[in-house]
């Protein structure tokens, strides 16, 4: 007649960059939030966010979405339209239906064929050691100055 609880427990779906599907706040598709956003868990943009954009988790803005900010998440993966900078500490995906006018910095950036970007691009932990251009001494078109002439 009764039957034991299960000890089986659920297991979160990890997303990219080992973030869970647990989902803390979520603005929906009817939703306009005007003002800074700020949350300490996972975030899903459904409709139309204007102010700053802060989350040290996983930002989700499905397609559709409309972000008018700056935008700052632990991981992001970007479906909708952003119009603001993009700072995401680690991955930032960015899929076909994407738009962002603004400059982007991240760790890891992957990007689908179709999705637009606007702006510049920046990732850490480049550790190239590129040599630096040689000044070359003479002043212009490599004529001696007249304090060199001078000075002889």
């Amino acid at each position: 007649m009764f039957q034991k609880p299960s000890h089986e427990t659920h297991q979160p779906t990890s997303l990219p960059g080992g973030e869970h599907d647990d989902v803390e706040t979520v603005v929906g598709p009817s939703v306009h939030v005007e003002g800074d956003f700020a949350s300490e868990g996972n975030m899903l943009i459904k409709g139309m966010v204007s102010g700053n954009v802060r989350t040290s988790k996983l930002l989700t803005a499905e397609p559709g979405s409309k972000i008018m900010a700056n935008v700052r998440a632990g991981s992001a993966v970007v479906s909708g339209a952003v119009r603001g900078n993009v700072k995401v500490e680690d991955r930032l995906e960015v899929t076909a239906s994407a738009q962002i006018a603004g400059d982007v910095e991240c760790t890891v950036l992957v990007v689908e064929a179709g999705a637009k970007i606007h702006g510049k691009v920046s990732m850490k932990g480049l550790e190239m050691d590129l040599p630096k251009p040689e000044k070359k001494g003479g002043g212009l078109l490599g004529r001696k100055s007249e304090t060199e002439e001078v000075a002889k």
